[in-house]
């Protein structure tokens, strides 16, 4: 009898356990609403999502109802081995896909390279039930016609679209109107300007513009009466040039990987409400690329500049200090340490300790450092913002309200 108890009591402790893992043995995905678990098939690969009918019964109806996220891919002929995308979906399936989905289109992907002549077959997915309003678009390495057919079957619809690979004949988006559009991404795209232009003209509510490796014959002129938030990075060998004309709404002009070479030029003429920037190597060459400032009357500085990030090595300090003037009201500076920062920086003036800098006399509360390693150099750099920047000072010691965070990032 007091082995079987000892067992039993064995028994039941384990299966206590069991259940403490498990929450007491309750199906929490069983418990959440058909909208919530049509969501997440939503946001799975396209043949992941039609395979989940296979979990169990309640699963069986969602896919068909749940929005549709369809991903085609062509293999490009004479490829050899594995498919490199087993997630997305021939052409050849396209049709019997959108024929038994009867949700909402979330989302249309068609990397198309060596797809041929496909214009009307995608002209007919997106003028069927299944995608008639789709939401977003992935068009890659698609010809001047097919891109050009895509966008004009879901130009009225798509809130974000990234296109890359492709190039933009003239005729393309001339008469085309993008009303709902507000994410924009180009990535190795090939625009001339006047299409550019246009391309902007006809988004209405667009948000974000994303160029990366953008070519075009003559520049980049971006103007928009909506837009917040540009990104443009360039690393090629082309020359590229960025003109911001008329922006009047921009917030956010990032720039990664942006190193201020002779092969990119960047224009601000108009964008009363810019108040981040960054990142760029800290040399007056590259600010100087910033049309309406002067070197020498402050009065054309970048007053608007809240947030300003740098690369910069940790003995130019001065090359810093001269680009803070630029931005008297600068609040937040992140500075990016590293050697390849050195570039452009030889004859860089020193900064005269009797003319002070606005910024650290009144505005600047933050100061970041990466990677900081503590050693010579990278001390004495941080220590001139400790000492000068008066919202960290009082009285020649650190002010009360001063926080210092040292992270240890692992390699």
């Amino acid at each position: 009898m007091e082995k079987e108890a000892a067992g039993e009591a064995r028994e039941s402790h384990g299966t206590a356990r069991k259940r403490a893992r498990t929450g007491g043995g309750k199906d929490f995905i069983a418990r959440l609403s058909d909208d919530i678990l049509g969501t997440i098939i939503s946001l799975l690969p396209t043949k992941d999502g039609g395979r989940t009918p296979v979990l169990s019964c309640q699963w069986r109806h969602l896919w068909r109802s749940a929005p549709l996220n369809l991903e085609v891919s062509i293999r490009p002929p004479g490829a050899a081995g594995p498919v490199l995308t087993p997630s997305r979906v021939q052409p050849s399936a396209v049709s019997q896909i959108i024929s038994q989905h009867h949700g909402p289109a979330r989302r249309f992907s068609f990397h198309c390279r060596g797809a041929g002549d496909l214009c009307a077959q995608a002209e007919s997915w997106l003028h069927s039930r299944a995608l008639a309003n789709v939401e977003e678009l992935d068009i890659a390495h698609a010809n001047p016609r097919l891109l050009a057919s895509v966008l004009r079957s879901a130009s009225t619809t798509i809130l974000a679209a990234k296109i890359n690979g492709c190039d933009f004949p003239h005729e393309i988006v001339l008469a085309m109107n993008f009303p709902s559009l507000k994410k924009l991404t180009l990535f190795h795209t090939s625009i001339s300007e006047d299409v550019l232009h246009a391309l902007l003209s006809g988004c209405h509510a667009l948000e974000s513009l994303y160029m990366a490796e953008v070519s075009a014959a003559c520049r980049l002129r971006v103007s928009s009466p909506t837009l917040k938030t540009i990104i443009f990075s360039h690393s090629s060998s082309e020359m590229a040039q960025l003109v911001i004309l008329d922006a009047p709404r921009l917030v956010r002009l990032l720039l990664p990987y942006y190193y201020g070479s002779d092969r990119v030029t960047i224009r601000v003429a108009g964008a009363p409400m810019l108040e981040i920037l960054g990142p760029f190597i800290a040399a007056v060459s590259n600010i100087l690329l910033f049309q309406g400032i002067s070197p020498v009357s402050s009065a054309n500085s970048m007053r608007t500049i809240k947030v300003l990030a740098l690369r910069s090595s940790a003995d130019k300090l001065h090359a810093v200090l001269n680009i803070l003037r630029w931005f008297p009201c600068l609040e937040r500076l992140h500075v990016t340490f590293g050697k390849h920062y050195d570039m452009d920086q030889q004859n860089e003036p020193q900064h005269h300790p009797l003319h002070p800098i606005e910024c650290l006399e009144a505005h600047l509360k933050k100061v970041a450092f990466k990677p900081f390693q503590g050693y010579g150099k990278q001390v004495e750099f941080a220590k001139f913002f400790v000492l000068n920047a008066k919202l960290l000072q009082v009285e020649n010691r650190a002010s009360r309200h001063a926080r210092f965070v040292f992270k240890i990032i692992s390699y």
